[in-house]
């Protein structure tokens, strides 16, 4: 399957229900109570880990995420394994994803009030795709323009007034950005 191909519902949900399976024997092995919930977002498989009491589920977030960022990336090789093809899917544990996502759009909004303030370029700390994408789509919704510099795992979003670049760079820092989201 090619990556313009789109995967159908059936699909997608098979990809969710293995890796549920997956994550459902790995709580089980470190003996941490969790309630599975799958669902498709955005044409990608979403799968969370909730628990009533988040003692042991933290660890499954770790230090900014680290865990949570390498269960993905386990799930995705055992889905791949599975099926023969490569998944986006998305793991969340405790509603760290929602939380994550909501502090970058705030430090987005940050980052566009000091610009519209000065009328000078912010740049923002590295961060990987996944947070950089986020940064771009806030500031495009809100009329600025936002660009990417720097190299991996250094690569960061600077904020600017639109006059300050042509829409054409933008759009290409995004798709870059995305392209490295869905890698």
């Amino acid at each position: 399957m090619s990556q313009t191909d789109e995967k159908t519902i059936d699909q997608l949900n098979e990809e969710a229900d293995i890796a549920a399976d997956y994550l459902e024997g790995l709580l089980d092995i470190v003996d941490y109570e969790g309630d599975i919930e799958m669902g498709v977002r955005n044409n990608r498989p979403v799968v969370q880990i909730v628990a009533d009491d988040d003692t042991d589920i933290k660890h499954l977030i770790g230090r900014k995420g680290e865990v949570v960022d390498a269960l993905q990336q386990l799930t995705r090789l055992a889905v791949q394994q599975k099926t023969g093809e490569r998944s986006h899917l998305i793991i969340d544990v405790d509603g760290y994803l929602k939380r994550k996502r909501q502090r970058l759009k705030d430090m987005a909004l940050d980052a566009i009030d000091e610009v519209r303030e000065t009328g000078e370029p912010v740049s923002l700390d590295p961060m990987n795709s996944f947070e950089r994408k986020i940064i771009h789509d806030v500031v495009r919704d809100e009329g600025l323009k936002s660009r990417s510099h720097g190299e991996e795992p250094h690569r960061y979003v600077t904020v600017y007034r639109k006059a300050s670049e042509t829409a054409a760079d933008v759009d290409a820092d995004v798709a870059d950005d995305v392209d490295e989201v869905e890698e």
